[in-house]
């Protein structure tokens, strides 16, 4: 009698080990555009313009977009006619994106595999919160970027009206990793997003971190009531 093949489950910890986080993406690669799209009601598009638009990329800039997965934001990122590579640690994020034709190169954000003032801009889209040294990851995306550089970090963050912020955080620890069963190939990595939100720092926590990495003029802008924010910094010269 045949058994039923049982599909893998895997999450990381909230201390985030980077082979933990790294195997958990590899694990959710195939399906985590779709899966994205899903859960975010399809905001995930607005969120990825709005990052582009938050960047004011110019034709013929170098562009870092870390934390790229397989590439859909690089893709939305070239459309300024900048010159874009697709940075991330998960090799399986990557395989799943080639068929994109976007540069693509493996690395840690830890320590990232480029020379000093490579790019005119950086930018890490729900990506900054799986680090395992976030403010570290910050001082080398400072490192990275040429003088007057700018930086955008895209990532969820805390509703600003209390009873909108109640039922969010309702969503996110009950429907979330429910609607994720239905789509994903590992929905446990789902547990984890929502467990890493509302363990991150607001907007305001943040802000400061990154200044405190070296960043100047630190501002940020609410995406979705606060869902998502856009915070964004220069490197001075």
């Amino acid at each position: 009698m045949a058994k039923t093949k049982r599909r893998e489950s895997f999450r990381a910890s909230l201390d985030k080990q980077p082979h933990e986080v790294a195997s958990m993406f590899d694990g959710v690669a195939k399906r985590y555009d779709l899966t994205n799209t899903v859960i975010s009601a399809g905001q995930d598009r607005y969120w990825r313009w709005a990052t582009r638009q938050a960047l004011a990329l110019r034709p013929g800039e170098r562009v870092l977009d870390l934390a790229a997965g397989t590439g859909v934001s690089t893709l939305e990122l070239a459309k300024s006619g900048a010159w874009v590579v697709a940075t991330d640690f998960s090799q399986g994020m990557l395989a799943a994106g080639r068929h994109r034709n976007v540069p693509m190169v493996a690395g840690d954000a830890t320590r990232l595999p480029f020379a000093d003032e490579s790019f005119d801009a950086v930018t890490i889209s729900y990506g900054l919160r799986n680090v395992g040294d976030p403010d570290l990851g910050l001082r080398e995306m400072l490192r990275v970027a040429k003088p007057g550089g700018r930086l955008v970090v895209a990532e969820f963050s805390t509703p600003t009206l209390a009873p909108f912020r109640t039922v969010y955080m309702e969503y996110l620890m009950k429907a979330l990793p429910a609607a994720a069963r239905a789509v994903s190939s590992n929905p446990d990595a789902y547990v984890y997003l929502a467990e890493s939100i509302r363990a991150w720092p607001n907007q305001p926590q943040l802000a400061l971190r990154i200044a405190d990495a070296g960043w100047s003029a630190v501002k940020w802008r609410n995406l979705t009531g606060g869902i998502v924010a856009l915070h964004r910094g220069y490197k001075l010269g």
